[in-house]
């Protein structure tokens, strides 16, 4: 597992930091014209990244203490960066608010994947 979440790690730290110059470059022209998005679309990259960083912090986890709890944390962070990020870059994008009902099911996986990831590390 730990070489799968740190290869999961590293293409969501890649592709967010991509998405981060996208947004800083190319889609100027359009948060000038819907500005109301941007903020929206820097919470997608700000959660993206930390939680790439977060991924591999259980990569290093499922290492240290291999188990279904470190597992859980990985795949729940990953799960969480998916739908939390991703609905959030579409929202940004589609401007369709149904998106935002998304966001809260990413949130949770991204909070279970810590606390799951807290548990392995105390019953390692």
């Amino acid at each position: 597992m730990d070489r799968t979440f740190t290869v999961l790690a590293s293409v969501f730290g890649f592709t967010a930091v991509s998405a981060g110059a996208f947004g800083a470059h190319a889609l100027r022209g359009y948060f000038d014209v819907h500005p109301e998005t941007r903020a929206t679309f820097d919470t997608a990259v700000e959660y993206h990244l930390a939680h790439a960083l977060a991924l591999g912090l259980a990569a290093w986890a499922a290492a240290r203490w291999p188990g279904a709890w470190s597992s859980a944390a990985g795949w729940l962070m990953s799960g969480g960066i998916l739908l939390f990020s991703g609905s959030l870059y579409l929202l940004s994008f589609s401007r369709l608010r149904a998106w935002g009902m998304v966001t809260p099911l990413g949130g949770v996986a991204l909070l279970a994947g810590w606390a799951s990831l807290a548990v392995a590390a105390l019953r390692g």
